[in-house]
């Protein structure tokens, strides 16, 4: 269930001095396995000091390019981040599971629509594929970029966003911020309450924009959903994804129970623990559930309640619809009840 591929990386290119960009080579047969919509991840395993590593990362790569790419920018302590920013080359190989993701933007060739994005960091990257998707295939489309970052240096797609504007330059609109540097043409401190007043009441108050997209730390994006809302943009409007998450489920019963797993059209039955996760007890059964963070942030391990009853403490995905109807993610979601059955392949 997890279809993961062996793909070669084509080129590594270094995009800032701690950042990098994998391009993926993906041959012809398997090509139409790996269209995405703008905004849509791939996760990567590797093997990484003798252990096996799965990280989601968001394609910046545009759905029309003969290839595929991922940025990965290195964090502290990140085992895989570092091992991608240092060790990596060109020839190299990884295994990579098919896209997939519920943040995208998906393109609408015969409309005239307009979009503004907020992004920090390396939350940049999906953003970077909705913006060139956007450009050559929503001809009278507009885009906005607020872009936040420590410095000029760290800002990744720097010139590439530079250089589409100069193409686009009535429909691509760019904001830069720095938190560590004054710069000429770019606002000075971070993505906050006045920087989303500025842009939608000030600089771009004549645009009316159809959506909204987010992404980055848990603290901006609960930022901008607020003033957003306050400018009164529907929740509808607005679209966001975490790279990370503040805070992550933790169990709230002991004791055994049943789990009952269909995956992969075949069923099995476990005794599973309640005080962890329905994945890691799924896992720990040595059966070959999806997953990829583990954090919450991402879809892979969606799964559905067919029978009994799990609890979801912490929930950054799911809408309030898709949780009525039974979804949840098993990476945050333990049993309550002594026999609970969950459907990974009808989520």
């Amino acid at each position: 269930m997890s279809q993961f591929v062996t793909l070669t990386i084509k080129k590594v290119i270094q995009e800032t001095p701690s950042a990098v960009s994998l391009v993926f080579e993906v041959p012809a047969k398997i090509r139409s396995d790996f269209h995405f919509i703008p905004g849509q991840f791939i996760t990567l395993k590797a093997k990484v000091n003798g252990q096996e590593v799965r990280r989601a990362y968001s394609l910046s790569s545009s759905p029309n390019d003969p290839d595929i790419k991922v940025s990965v920018k290195k964090i502290a302590d990140g085992t895989f981040s570092i091992y991608a920013n240092e060790n990596l080359k060109a020839g190299d190989q990884l295994e990579v599971m098919v896209p997939e993701g519920k943040f995208k933007l998906q393109p609408q060739p015969n409309k005239n629509l307009n979009y503004m994005a907020f992004a920090a960091g390396s939350g940049i990257t999906p953003i970077m594929s909705m913006i060139k998707t956007v450009l050559t295939e929503e001809r009278n489309s507009k885009f906005v970029l607020i872009y936040g970052n420590k410095s000029s240096t760290e800002t990744m797609f720097f010139k590439e966003l530079l250089q589409l504007q100069s193409i686009y330059p009535n429909r691509l609109f760019l904001e830069f911020i720095y938190s560590r540097e004054n710069t000429d043409g770019a606002r000075f401190g971070r993505i906050d309450k006045s920087t989303v007043n500025f842009a939608v009441k000030n600089k771009f108050k004549d645009i009316s924009f159809n959506d909204f997209y987010l992404c980055g730390p848990e603290a901006m994006i609960t930022t901008v959903k607020e003033v957003l809302a306050e400018n009164n943009v529907s929740n509808e409007a607005i679209h966001f994804e975490l790279f990370t998450a503040t805070e992550t489920a933790k169990a709230t019963n002991s004791g055994e129970t049943i789990i009952h797993v269909v995956l992969d059209d075949e069923q099995a039955q476990i005794k599973a623990d309640k005080s962890i996760t329905l994945l890691d007890n799924v896992l720990k059964a040595d059966m070959d559930a999806p997953y990829s963070c583990k954090g919450g942030v991402c879809c892979s391990c969606i799964c559905r309640v067919v029978e009994g009853e799990a609890n979801m403490p912490v929930n950054n995905l799911l809408t309030d619809a898709e949780v009525a109807e039974g979804l949840v993610l098993a990476c945050q979601a333990y049993a309550i009840s002594d026999s609970v059955k969950i459907d990974f392949d009808d989520a």
